[in-house]
């Protein structure tokens, strides 16, 4: 999904005793950090060196562990997989033997630069005999991570929260009609005493369904404290 940048100018007010004529003031959106909705693969050949990259969402460091331990079964006569993960504070940057700074970080700064999150970038390197250089290594793996990259669908992060609320049997419809409304999961409904149901959707649109659930319930819907995510 593309996210454009949109700029404004305005014009501050003037100081006293000056006219403000000219003084223009920029304001540049942020872009909105984005993860990958599926993997990508590219494939390179440098001076008889085969690199095998990959880019896919990844929730956190054990996992792209796991993944990384995979990919030296699969590749068992490779020479060095090297990864990057951006998650959070649980990011990475491996050389795997390369030398230091010319792989793991040029893979991370790849993925900066397009402002991602949630990714983790893979490239198996086979050695094809001729040294590249350090120069020659760097362009090496930032391409075949920006290459994949090229190719791999992006879906824009939202901030999400999980509501969760009470109500007797006769407001169960009319709940689950508003949770259809805004388009959001339904992920658990527990029938006791009263109905339980818990959903999710986006944040920004959290205050509003809840505003709504309320002017209708009258005072008989019971909240349970939300979560964000």
């Amino acid at each position: 999904m593309c996210i454009c940048e949109e700029v404004r100018c305005g014009v501050p007010p003037a100081r006293s005793g000056t006219s403000g004529a000219g003084v223009v003031a920029l304001y540049t959106q942020a872009p909105m950090p984005q993860t990958l909705a599926a993997p990508a693969h590219s494939e390179l050949i440098i001076k008889k060196s085969r690199f095998i990259g990959c880019v896919q969402p990844m929730p956190d460091r054990a996992s792209a562990q796991a993944v990384v331990d995979a990919l030296w079964k699969q590749h068992p006569g490779a020479a060095h997989v090297c990864w990057a993960l951006l998650a959070g504070g649980q990011s990475a940057a491996v050389d795997d033997g390369e030398p230091s700074g010319t792989a793991g970080r040029p893979m991370l700064d790849v993925m900066r630069h397009q402002d991602l999150e949630g990714v983790l970038a893979t490239v198996v390197r086979y050695f094809g005999g001729v040294k590249l250089g350090a120069g020659g290594l760097v362009r090496a793996y930032t391409d075949c991570v920006a290459q994949a990259l090229l190719t791999a669908p992006k879906v824009v992060l939202q901030a999400m929260a999980t509501l969760e609320c009470s109500v007797p049997y006769s407001l169960e419809g009319l709940l689950r009609r508003e949770i259809d409304a805004v388009g959001a999961e339904l992920l658990r409904v527990d029938h006791g005493s009263l109905v339980t149901l818990q959903w999710r959707l986006p944040k920004s649109q959290a205050a509003a369904c809840q505003q709504r659930i309320n002017d209708s319930g009258q005072g008989r819907v019971g909240w349970i404290e939300a979560r964000e995510m």
